[in-house]
């Protein structure tokens, strides 16, 4: 059956209805209407059909919304320790290497801003070409303590926690055991089967970015510009390679030159750690304070020390420098709940769920 009603849909409509005027006009005895009359009559049976059609197959999409499906305890029936294990798990990891908090908590920005919060940039490629090789995520550290995860979970609850889920969990406890608030994480992700280099390339931020292109990319994630600025004081914690801002030390416009938005004895600090062409040194990006959760990146910005040029955009619109201001101002008073939120917010960016992906027995492979 085809669902091209009629010629005139809001004619078919109308006879639905029974407010067409000619149909009104129709008398079963008369021989010159009585095709009309059944024309009009199948016409209102195909429209019925087509819409029950339609109600049915919006029932059976598949979930892939912006947060659509996602709750707050979701796995309290069938794994009710669930947050528990990952919670011990990540203790033990922080208690013995304390500076994967911050590559742990970028694992999932990485995640959720290439094809939405589904776990495809765990997955490994016998091409090196999924979203872990490309460029931006070489530098990704801690897959080994997602997978540490992964195994206590399935000895305790097999196949029921998705491995995008224990991306978002496990963000949530890298920043609470390094000084930040609690919040709550919600669930229900499931794992995507798709993982490609070229997507990551397309869509995850570069650290050269302008405020205009970090207002307008976090637009089409369903971010808003407060979104962007607290969760870029994540900064706070974790460490950069030289590679990532040498240009704004060595070469800003290709003629040899330091950025001259950065302060001069910040980049005479920065070329002591820094040699031309370095790939492997790492460099805190809240100097001093680098593994603990607080407030302190947002002293660095107005002060011209904000070691990426998506740092220093933060000063060029009037939004996020205000919520910079009230940020040193108050000592802070908002930030820790408004990142939690933010988080919560990235966290529903194209999810998968209900019936939708899969849940992977190992976070590196489909199942």
């Amino acid at each position: 059956m085809s669902c091209k009603l009629h010629a005139d849909p809001v004619r078919c409509l109308l006879i639905l209805l029974n407010l067409d005027p000619v149909v009104k006009t129709l008398r079963l005895g008369d021989n010159n209407h009585r095709s009309s009359w059944h024309k009009a009559m199948a016409c209102s049976k195909l429209f019925l059909s087509c819409l029950l059609v339609q109600l049915t197959l919006l029932f059976l999409v598949p979930e892939v919304a912006h947060g659509q499906g996602l709750k707050v305890g979701f796995y309290q029936k069938a794994c009710p320790n669930a947050e528990a294990i990952v919670k011990g798990v990540i203790h033990e990891v922080m208690s013995v290497a304390p500076s994967l908090s911050g590559p742990l908590l970028r694992m999932h920005f990485h995640d959720c801003f290439v094809r939405g919060c589904e776990g495809s940039v765990l997955l490994n490629s016998p091409t090196n070409q999924s979203e872990k090789n490309a460029g931006p995520n070489l530098s990704l550290r801690g897959f080994q303590t997602i997978d540490r995860v992964k195994t206590a979970l399935e000895k305790a609850c097999p196949g029921i926690v998705s491995c995008a889920d224990i991306l978002a969990l496990v963000a949530r406890d890298v920043v609470v055991a390094t000084g930040a608030l609690s919040y709550d994480v919600e669930t229900g992700r499931r794992d995507g089967n798709v993982s490609i280099l070229t997507d990551a390339l397309n869509n995850l931020i570069p650290p050269t970015a302008n405020i205009t292109t970090l207002k307008a990319d976090f637009a089409k994630k369903g971010l808003s510009v407060k979104d962007l600025v607290a969760l870029s004081g994540g900064h706070t914690i974790g460490t950069s390679h030289c590679s990532s801002f040498s240009d704004r030390v060595y070469n800003f416009t290709g003629k040899g030159d330091a950025d001259p938005t950065l302060d001069s004895n910040y980049i005479a600090r920065l070329k002591l750690r820094c040699k031309p062409n370095d790939q492997t040194t790492l460099v805190e990006m809240d100097p001093g304070s680098v593994r603990t959760f607080d407030v302190k990146y947002f002293d660095l910005i107005p002060k011209r020390r904000g070691l990426f040029t998506s740092d220093s955009a933060l000063l060029d619109d009037s939004e996020t420098k205000a919520y910079i201001d009230l940020q040193i101002k108050t000592g802070g008073s908002t930030f820790f709940k408004d990142f939690g939120e933010s988080m919560v917010n990235m966290g529903r960016i194209g999810v998968l769920t209900g019936t939708a992906g899969e849940v992977r027995k190992v976070c590196t492979k489909v199942n």
